[in-house]
């Protein structure tokens, strides 16, 4: 089988890795890949987001199944070219993709199907904007509508942030189209969680547990970033609350975009805010998250290729992933200056000395390769992924590796995991 995977970033690298491994697979291409990617596969030079480009390519090289990465190429449509081409795709089609490619549309959506989330308005005039801000007050959140990596939603502590967020998305166009039109919503209390299933719009199928730290500084505090870090499982996910998501959210969902006729195929990923009230959508996304894909194919043990081809042929009831209990935690290590401007080309060592501790993987996100030298090449540049036989071993083990490398101004958040090793302590002591 020749299994092509779009992208660049270090949700890409890990799913190449672990595709890597399989028995099924005798070519695998990454477009247009990274510097760690490389080692795992024949990277080739087509944009994420050329369309025409990634199909050239695929029908070329007999390509019999490709996975996208990313959510602009999803958002643009994709999965409908290669499908009417008669190419095997993995991913929603772009009407089940606006799911992640308009909060508005996923907003309603939830509203209209009794999906718990939280209260919002929409709005595309600025000045409507600025007075229901003024009328609900602060803390609240402002968000652009459209794609905006990660990076578009505003959590304003104050009015005068507020009104400024609405400035950034909607007048300075900050997110560029994206902010045609705004969604103006309460700001849920809480901690969060990542929950990933597939559906073949008729199974759903919850991976393990995640749970990402989207902002630049420790506690949470600071700008969201396309995220941080990730740990999994996630313990604050009990399987009640599992059941929960499951039932209300989840198969919720599937149901709804079925119902729209928009039958939703792939990764369903529902960012939630466990509040007092009970669990509530921040957001869909219509792919794997990243980086909590880092440590989730650490853990996976089952081959992820028939899983994938389970997903696309509707068999998904099919199948049964096996798991590593151990859990796996991942730093990100950032250039400095993330999100905002940074440098690129900085040199990066100490890689070999990190990769060869036990139970640790390197997952290159911004990395591109200089006269044979590895360098930085983007704001998040490597995901540091340690399996250990608790969080707290994990985590050790992860930022043991993180200490080996060495690139200038690098920046990583230093409590990746912490908010879990109080309830791990926990689950152990009641199981004592």
């Amino acid at each position: 089988m020749r299994v092509l995977i779009v992208g660049s970033g270090g949700r890409e690298h890990a799913l190449a890795w672990k595709i890597a491994q399989s028995p099924e697979v005798d070519a695998l291409y990454c477009a247009p890949g990274n510097a760690g990617m490389s080692t795992v596969a024949e990277c080739v030079p087509v944009a994420a987001d050329d369309l025409d480009g990634l199909l050239g390519f695929a029908k070329e090289h007999h390509v019999d199944l490709a996975l996208i990465g990313p959510e602009v190429p999803l958002i643009a449509g994709i999965v409908d070219l290669f499908h009417d081409n008669g190419l095997r795709i993995f991913g929603p089609t772009k009407l089940a993709a606006e799911l992640e490619g308009s909060k508005v549309f996923a907003k309603d959506l939830m509203a209209d199907n009794a999906i718990p989330t939280a209260e919002y308005r929409t709005f595309t005039d600025p000045d409507a904007a600025r007075a229901y801000i003024r009328s609900k007050g602060a803390p609240i959140v402002v968000k652009a509508d459209g794609c905006a990596a990660g990076k578009g939603a505003l959590v304003c502590p104050t009015v005068e942030a507020a009104l400024d967020g609405v400035d950034r998305v909607m007048v300075q166009r900050e997110f560029g189209d994206a902010g045609e039109r705004l969604v103006v919503e309460e700001c849920l209390v809480g901690q969060e969680a990542s929950i990933i299933a597939l559906t073949d719009t008729k199974t759903i199928y919850a991976l393990e547990t995640s749970q990402d730290h989207k902002a630049i500084f420790d506690g949470d505090h600071g700008p969201n970033t396309g995220g941080m870090g990730a740990y999994s499982p996630a313990p604050i996910v009990t399987p009640d609350l599992a059941a929960q998501v499951d039932e209300t959210v989840l198969t919720a969902t599937v149901h709804a975009m079925n119902r729209a006729r928009r039958p939703y195929r792939g990764v369903l990923y529902a960012g939630l805010m466990l509040t007092p009230g009970g669990p509530k959508v921040l957001e869909f996304n219509c792919r794997f998250g990243d980086p909590e894909t880092q440590p989730l194919m650490m853990r996976m043990k089952s081959d992820l290729v028939p899983v994938l081809m389970a997903t696309i042929e509707g068999r998904l009831n099919e199948i049964e992933i096996e798991w590593d209990p151990r859990p796996a935690v991942c730093v990100v290590m950032a250039s400095g200056g993330y999100p905002g401007a940074y440098e690129k080309g900085l040199l990066i060592e100490g890689m070999a000395d990190a990769e060869a501790l036990p139970d640790v993987a390197v997952f290159h996100a911004g990395t591109a390769l200089a006269d044979g030298r590895l360098v930085t090449n983007g704001g998040r540049v490597l995901g540091v992924t340690a399996l250990g036989d608790t969080i707290a071993d994990a985590k050790r083990n992860a930022y043991r590796a993180v200490e080996k490398i060495h690139f200038e101004n690098a920046y990583y958040r230093r409590d990746i995991a912490s908010k879990a090793l109080p309830l791990e302590r926990n689950r152990q002591d009641a199981a004592e």
